[in-house]
């Protein structure tokens, strides 16, 4: 495995690859060249921005990264005749959905620039995947959380803005108290409802979908998730029996962009790749608070 990234591998990092490159992925000699010195034939496609919240206050850099650097991204796969990619999208295509649990073909109507520019780079793997032969995954995530189960590996840092690690923040008393934005949503408790998924469970799926683009042509769309709604109120009440302690919190208002609830309908990773998620809330923010305590 090979790992171009903006930011260098750490160095006490246990990743298995065999080569680290820090750069762009906008940047297309340096791709063309990875792909070439390191004979590349699948590309697993992670890069990207993520903060919905970056996006809806400045929406022409964060496009033109995201969707500006995947697109440098395939021309340099074409060029190099690398025709097999895995691509993280986001159940934020959906963006609010007339129903849920919400599958693959619901209509895509974003509510914010991170949502709409992974709709851009679907559809322009929909075009590579048609007009150059490309063998394409992409996978539909919904909330990704958690850490490894040992604590070794996990998001943290004032940079993560997901709400998890930002609970797991205020947990350890190195942040300000977590924000629950919108308490007046029409959700059972008022808080917005999400599913989420634990990265290990996400890890098994890539590998499920790698095999997929070595032996299937075409292009497949799969939704990541449990298919269970969690509000934020019980993302907190998890946090609290994990530490055994109250998560440091405050109401604030609703933020442009955020629908109400939105989770997954997983079926059809199940039936075309053999996929479920194994881990549950409860894993996710016990092994998140694992990391915080290893990590601070």
């Amino acid at each position: 495995m090979v790992v171009l990234d903006a930011r260098p591998l750490p160095e006490n990092s246990t990743s298995p690859a065999v080569a680290s490159i820090t750069g762009e992925v906008g940047d297309a000699a340096l791709v063309e060249g990875a792909l070439v010195d390191h004979q590349i034939d699948v590309v697993l496609h992670l890069a990207a921005e993520k903060s919905v919240e970056d996006s809806m206050a400045a929406p022409g850099p964060h496009l033109l990264r995201n969707v500006g650097g995947s697109l440098a991204l395939l021309e340099a796969m074409r060029a190099r005749r690398v025709r097999r990619i895995v691509f993280s999208s986001s159940a934020a295509v959906y963006g609010t959905p007339q129903r849920v649990p919400v599958d693959e073909g619901a209509t895509l109507a974003p509510d914010n620039p991170y949502g709409a520019g992974k709709v851009m780079v679907e559809e322009a793997l929909h075009w590579y995947a048609r007009c150059h032969g490309f063998a394409t995954v992409s996978l539909r995530y919904f909330n990704a959380a958690g850490a490894a189960a040992d604590g070794s590996l996990g998001e943290g840092g004032p940079d993560a803005t997901n709400l998890i690690p930002r609970v797991m923040r205020a947990l350890a008393g190195v942040s300000e108290p977590v924000s629950i934005y919108g308490t007046d949503y029409p959700t059972p408790d008022g808080t917005a409802v999400r599913d989420y998924v634990h990265v290990e469970d996400l890890a098994r799926a890539h590998v499920r979908a790698v095999e997929q683009v070595h032996g299937a042509s075409g292009e497949h769309v799969y939704n990541l998730g449990t298919g269970q709604g969690v509000s934020v109120r019980q993302v907190l009440d998890a946090a609290q029996r994990a530490s055994g302690k109250p998560v440091p919190h405050v109401e604030a208002a609703r933020r442009p962009g955020d629908p109400p609830a939105v989770w997954a309908d997983p079926s059809a990773a199940a039936r075309d790749l053999g996929w479920r998620a194994q881990r549950d809330l409860e894993d996710i923010v016990r092994t998140a608070w694992l990391w915080q305590l290893r990590n601070g």
